[in-house]
């Protein structure tokens, strides 16, 4: 059975055990369960392939869970896609009877459903994020694209929770002309900090 309404199954366009290369989290060994499915159309994404959900399998919670155990990993990050198209009560529960640390990476644009240990809410501007997110998120992570994201990514900041950790991370194809300006509005904001794809530069899928 598969279904977007089903939160039995859930449409899975990879998964694999690797080294976070972004956030707070960088450099912490993580499962990454990928699923399929996202109407946010950033521009710039790096995983379009992922947009279209009907083209990949279906997989039950007892599956996507036992692979995550088996992995040997100790923190899951659950990222898209946008995943939160799908209700993942389910899915963290299960993942929480086996130990495992929840971590969910969303634009923050549908509703949020599941346990979280750790919310990494990166708003976009193609479709806006849901105003619960400000005070739900352990961290906010900004792309910055081009010179006006960084007074946007200051009316985001200034709306999440005092306890929230802030990130600008640069756009992959930009990212030579963006870190330098990056530096200097950490170095003027100082509450701010950066995130680069490290998986990227140490080219670690």
């Amino acid at each position: 059975m598969s279904s977007i309404t089903d939160p039995e199954y859930l449409p899975v366009m990879e998964s694999f055990y690797t080294i976070q290369g972004e956030g707070f989290y960088s450099g912490t060994p993580a499962y990454f369960i990928r699923l399929g499915g996202c109407d946010v159309g950033c521009v710039w994404c790096d995983v379009k392939d992922s947009w279209d959900a009907s083209q990949f399998d279906w997989f039950s919670i007892e599956e996507i869970t036992k692979r995550a155990k088996d992995s040997g990993a100790n923190v899951v990050v659950v990222t898209g896609g946008e995943p939160l198209m799908y209700d993942l009560s389910l899915l963290t529960e299960s993942l929480k009877k086996e130990g495992l640390q929840t971590n969910i990476e969303t634009s923050g644009a549908y509703p949020l459903t599941g346990n979280w240990d750790w919310i990494c809410f990166s708003p976009k501007k193609f479709k806006s994020p849901l105003k619960d997110f400000y005070k739900s998120s352990h961290e906010l992570k900004v792309i910055a694209y081009n010179k006006s994201d960084f007074k946007w990514a200051i009316e985001h900041g200034n709306q999440m929770n005092t306890n929230s950790q802030l990130f600008l991370q640069p756009e992959w194809s930009k990212e030579k002309e963006m870190t330098p300006l990056i530096v200097d509005f950490v170095k003027e904001n100082p509450k701010w900090k950066i995130s680069l794809q490290t998986h990227k530069y140490m080219d670690i899928p």
